[in-house]
């Protein structure tokens, strides 16, 4: 009999593998941090090989610490970090060059030519806007900057992938290059309405179609993972944020959450008919999965730097020596006096899109001090996160009234309640606070019949944690009218 199910969760600064009984108790865990490199300003890349040798290090180091036979194991579920653009040989296997990751900002001038040109088709074929966050420019850039490459492509010699795509490729031992529905609503290239590659977008961006996986269902069948000699297979697939609010169990329509992690990432269920683009106000319109691993529609609201900036704190301000510190000298002041942070190190996501705004802080005086730089730090993934959920109740026509909320930073109650005060909703956190993994592992799980059914799953999370607001809403709306005015200044200073 089955006893476990594996979740592989592959993010921006590690590769980590949990593995899941049947009651959700997680049995092992392994995680090896993953290099990031930054060769120019903007430029973010990663060594394709350290995210295979990493994921597929933790998988069996988790095996091996769990005393768990991978003849005891179900089925293998993938999240990863999306957007990010990996190429590598068909025949060789060898990546043509580093990976691009999704917070890489190279393409940015093409892009503003892209959305002029075809902003409006792009917004209405992939959900999406012409921006580099996602796959499309990054695969454009490799094809048109790497010597050789486009004539290899086009030769049917190379092959593109997202992170979840090249794990695969690499698990199954070079036999399946296959995506799923979220990762591929990631790409630009990918019509949400037709569900199918987008020919026009192909074309315009001289993308050979011979490259592209084949696009499955979230839940389903990915092939056999050679695991310690042993075939496993993968039964199922989401970029990190839908498998998040999987994780939460958002099956219904209007179900949202926001993880916390380098970026902060609010994603709510919509159901099975998109929204209009004229409601979306800057959000995004991408694919979700649901418990058959079927897609749905989400609305997605995307900051760039959320954790980041306390890593920004700790790093190359050396205010803190560690992250979890950054709680203990906020909570040493009432609020951050007046001093408001701007994080826009790579830009600013939804629902501005300006990638040439850099960060900022404004509203210091002679008494400023460290602890409140650290606590306008924090206050800042909060302001992020409501300028999202905002937009989003202006899209629904109804206000925000409970926030799921996921990630490292949750675990950070001076955020979390700040969150709380500045949305006037109740947020809410897990017992199980790996929301992603835990999301892989329902889809693979569900796929695999380890675990019954959606209504199975519901049952067996646990709230941990929950906050309500403790200033009242004209305080909320004041601090947020304040937070306006300083994306405004940080906006004027290009």
């Amino acid at each position: 009999m089955k006893k476990y199910i594996v979740a592989l969760d592959q993010g921006t600064t590690s590769s980590r593998c949990i593995i899941f009984d049947r009651e959700l108790n997680i049995v092992s865990v392994a995680q090896k941090e993953l290099q990031v490199f930054y060769p120019q300003p903007g430029w973010v890349e990663q060594r394709p090989l350290d995210i295979w040798v990493t994921q597929y290090g933790v998988l069996t180091e988790a095996l091996l610490s769990g005393g768990i036979s991978p003849e005891e194991i179900a089925g293998i579920g993938i999240t990863n970090q999306r957007e990010t653009t990996v190429v590598w040989d068909r025949e060789s296997g060898e990546p043509v060059c580093n990976a691009i990751v999704w917070q890489c900002r190279r393409t940015a001038d093409f892009c503003r030519e892209l959305e002029e040109r075809e902003g409006d088709y792009i917004r209405a074929h992939t959900g999406l806007l012409a921006d580099p966050y996602f796959s499309a420019t990054k695969l454009h850039w490799i094809l048109h900057h790497v010597e050789g490459a486009l004539e290899k492509a086009q030769a049917g010699r190379l092959l593109f992938g997202t992170v979840d795509t090249y794990l695969v490729w690499k698990l199954t031992g070079s036999r399946v290059h296959a995506t799923d529905y979220t990762n591929a609503s990631r790409t630009m290239l990918y019509d949400i309405h037709r569900r199918c590659w987008d020919r026009h977008l192909l074309e315009l961006l001289e993308i050979p179609a011979c490259m592209l996986p084949e696009v499955r269902p979230s839940a389903g069948d990915f092939g056999m993972a050679d695991v310690m000699g042993t075939p496993v297979p993968i039964t199922g697939i989401a970029g990190d944020q839908q498998a998040a609010l999987f994780g939460h169990c958002g099956f219904q329509s209007g179900d949202l959450k926001a993880t916390y992690g380098t970026g902060c990432f609010v994603l709510m269920n919509m159901g099975q008919q998109p929204p209009r683009l004229e409601n979306t106000g800057g959000l995004l319109t991408t694919l979700g999965a649901m418990p058959d691993g079927s897609p749905c529609y989400c609305l997605e609201g995307s900051v760039f730097i959320g954790g980041a900036v306390v890593q920004w704190l700790r790093d190359e301000m050396k205010l803190i020596n560690d992250s979890a510190d950054s709680a203990y000298f906020a909570s040493k002041v009432k609020d951050s006096g007046g001093v408001m942070v701007v994080p826009a190190f790579t830009g600013l996501g939804a629902p501005y899109w300006d990638s040439d705004v850099r960060g900022a802080v404004l509203g210091m005086t002679r008494g400023t001090n460290r602890n409140h730089l650290i606590r306008a730090c924090l206050e800042s993934i909060a302001y992020q996160t409501a300028d999202v959920l905002k937009t989003m109740e202006q899209a629904l026509g109804t206000p925000v009234r409970l926030l799921r909320v996921d990630g490292g930073a949750t675990a950070n109650p001076v955020l979390m309640q700040f969150q709380a005060d500045i949305l006037q909703a109740e947020v809410c956190r897990p017992l199980i606070s790996e929301t992603t993994a835990l999301g892989a592992a329902f889809l693979a799980g569900l796929s695999a019949g380890f675990f019954r059914d959606a209504g199975e799953l519901a049952a067996k999370l646990q709230i941990l944690q929950r906050w309500t607001p403790a200033i009242g809403a004209d305080e909320a709306a004041a601090l947020m009218a304040r937070w306006k005015k300083a994306v405004e200044a940080a906006r004027v200073f290009k």
